[in-house]
């Protein structure tokens, strides 16, 4: 699985961060958010797509790569972006 924050949707609402700390990073400048790291650890996909779902802006898009990475087992490659 993989993560990524539009930087043109993201409003700095600071949600994504407050669920998935390790995660997500603020900047000081305008508290707009960006993934730490591209690839998401199987044991935080749960709270990425927490964060996503949580997004006011739908700023956050997860993307599945592949069955062994996606934990509902789908074997579709997708790019959503939850409501």
């Amino acid at each position: 699985m993989k993560v990524q924050v539009d930087p043109l949707r993201c409003q700095g609402h600071t949600l994504c961060a407050m669920i998935a700390p390790q995660l997500f990073r603020l900047s000081d400048v305008d508290g707009s958010s960006s993934a730490v790291c591209e690839l998401v650890p199987p044991d935080q996909q749960e709270l990425v797509r927490e964060a996503a779902r949580s997004c006011p802006e739908q700023a956050i898009a997860i993307d599945f790569q592949d069955a062994a990475s996606d934990a509902d087992g789908s074997n579709e490659t997708a790019r959503e972006t939850m409501p």
